[in-house]
């Protein structure tokens, strides 16, 4: 890799007549993007946009999305993408904490009028000074016709901020990790081999590019030389016959999404090769096997706003059920991670033991530059020696590393630190579980007690019955304090697929556990 001259335009460089986004029946190539890319150029200077100012990016999905983001990275502006689900409260949030001088959104996206909901926000945020729309913005791009077709300014450095990313936000607003050019076309460029791509290969473009693992998985691709066909809104048959129709050969999201798609009868995937996955729901390995079935190598995956998306895969030498897990081997040789444990007394950066679980960190370019215009929020994200803090729960296997859990998921049991999927997995091999939840429910001066919430697999569903199955299965410290039958897991529809809300269990569980102990006493 030749770092000195890499961009996020060498991800275009080359292959000029083959198509690098495809909407509906529309496709435009890869020279073609680079020149609405040099017209966006100068529509964003006309609009008064110079380096280190920021732009909102409120668009579904297609060639404008892209044309702005490779026109940003020329001029060192930042984007600042708006997830399209976003209510005027969020949207508001996010304007006013990157201080985005300009706004481009569609006329209309589902049936919202976004462009009645722009003009409102140019009233309410101060920093807010330009509002563009555009019409019909799935397939329209920014500044087609009035603006030239100039060469690139060439004015951005590979240190600028060019791309940031909203945090999960599980309490209040998310946070919005911020990420710089050379860091974004470095990951980028090495993805895209890893992913095994091949020129004239097709991603299915699902996942939303205002969202880490849709927008990875894109430019990802235009590295290898393959194209993004656009699939605007999420259905699991639509996708299952644009994979067949149009040789899609690459799909990256979650088991959520793909646990549907792989169960369409009537469908062949010749061409799918390669599945990338997220674990939301527990499915993994059910995707991964089923896709085996099909001829189509699935790897587990890790990522996040702070670290960026697709940071690591299973070896295609890995057992099936070793690449349906969340994690693996790092894609880029110099990003480095170690696993702490957490209960060390001490330094921080007290390592576990080989084979224990503790808290994820990371180091390399990876990394966010910084939490924009969040300097405290930064600051703690660090460890003293320079290590970012994931919060998630896992363990080293060798190389790799395997993703077991957030780490405010993980439970406390009796002073043994478990993770909930243990216990998930035991209770699904009973006959009467169809799926499986557990979180915990802390107890002062004593640690979790572990609730189990299950969907049943028939009406003969009994408590008791699955618990004594539990008490020959696994240690009783793993014992669930209750097993509780639940019509459907309470989930949001997120960027990457329907996810099951963990909080709104633990919730659940708190109230069930307080009322046991009133009843006791």
């Amino acid at each position: 890799m030749n770092e000195e001259h890499l961009n996020l335009w060498s991800l275009l460089a080359g292959h000029d007549d083959r198509p690098a986004v495809t909407v509906s029946a529309q496709s435009w190539s890869r020279a073609q993007l680079r020149t609405a890319a040099c017209r966006a150029v100068t529509g964003l200077r006309a609009l008064g946009l110079a380096r280190g100012d920021a732009v909102a990016v409120w668009l579904p999905n297609g060639p404008a999305w892209l044309q702005l983001l490779f026109a940003a990275a020329d001029l060192g502006v930042l984007i600042v993408p708006v997830s399209t689900r976003y209510k005027m409260p969020e949207v508001r949030h996010v304007l006013e904490v990157s201080g985005a001088r300009a706004l481009i959104c569609p006329d209309v996206f589902l049936g919202q009028d976004y462009a009645a909901m722009a003009a409102e926000l140019a009233e309410q945020v101060a920093s807010l000074a330009s509002v563009v729309v555009l019409p019909q913005a799935e397939t329209t791009l920014a500044f087609a016709a009035a603006v030239p077709a100039a060469g690139p300014s060439g004015a951005g450095q590979p240190a600028d901020l060019l791309c940031c990313f909203s945090t999960s936000g599980t309490t209040g607003f998310p946070k919005l990790a911020a990420h710089d050019h050379a860091s974004i076309a470095r990951h980028a460029s090495l993805v895209g081999p890893a992913m095994h791509y091949q020129p004239g290969d097709r991603l299915l473009a699902v996942l939303p590019f205002y969202g880490v693992f849709g927008f990875m998985a894109a430019l990802a691709a235009l590295a290898g030389a393959a194209a993004c066909d656009v699939m605007a809104v999420y259905d699991a048959e639509d996708a299952a016959v644009m994979i067949d129709t149009r040789g899609i050969t690459h799909v990256i999201g979650s088991d959520s999404m793909f646990d549907p798609i792989l169960r369409c009868e009537g469908h062949r995937f010749a061409s799918w090769r390669r599945l990338v996955q997220a674990d939301f729901v527990g499915l993994t390995k059910e995707v991964t096997q089923r896709a085996a079935a099909f001829g189509i190598s699935a790897t587990g995956t890790y990522g996040s706003s702070e670290a960026f998306a697709l940071c690591s895969f299973w070896p295609d030498a890995a057992t099936t059920e070793e690449r349906s897990r969340a994690g693996g081997v790092p894609v880029d040789p110099t990003m480095a991670f170690r696993i702490v444990d957490d209960q060390a007394d001490g330094s921080e950066a007290a390592l576990a033991v080989a084979g224990q679980a503790g808290e994820l960190q990371l180091r390399g370019s990876n990394v966010l530059a910084c939490y924009l215009n969040n300097a405290p929020a930064t600051a703690a994200a660090m460890t003293g020696d320079g290590w970012f803090r994931t919060g998630d729960l896992a363990r080293a296997e060798g190389s790799a590393f395997v993703y077991l859990s957030r780490m405010g998921d993980s439970l406390r049991l009796r002073g043994y630190l478990v993770n909930p999927a243990e216990i998930e997995t035991v209770l699904m091999q009973h006959p009467a579980v169809a799926g499986a939840q557990v979180v915990g429910v802390r107890q002062p001066g004593s640690g979790d007690l572990a609730v189990a919430y299950v969907l049943a697999a028939s009406e003969g569903f009994d408590e008791a019955d699955v618990a004594a199955y539990c008490k020959s299965a696994m240690a009783a410290f793993k014992q669930p304090f209750r097993i509780v039958r639940i019509d459907e897991f309470p989930s949001m529809n997120g960027p990457n697929g329907n996810k099951i809300q963990k909080r709104v269990l633990r919730e659940m569980a708190a109230q069930l556990v307080a009322t046991s102990m009133t009843e006791k006493d």
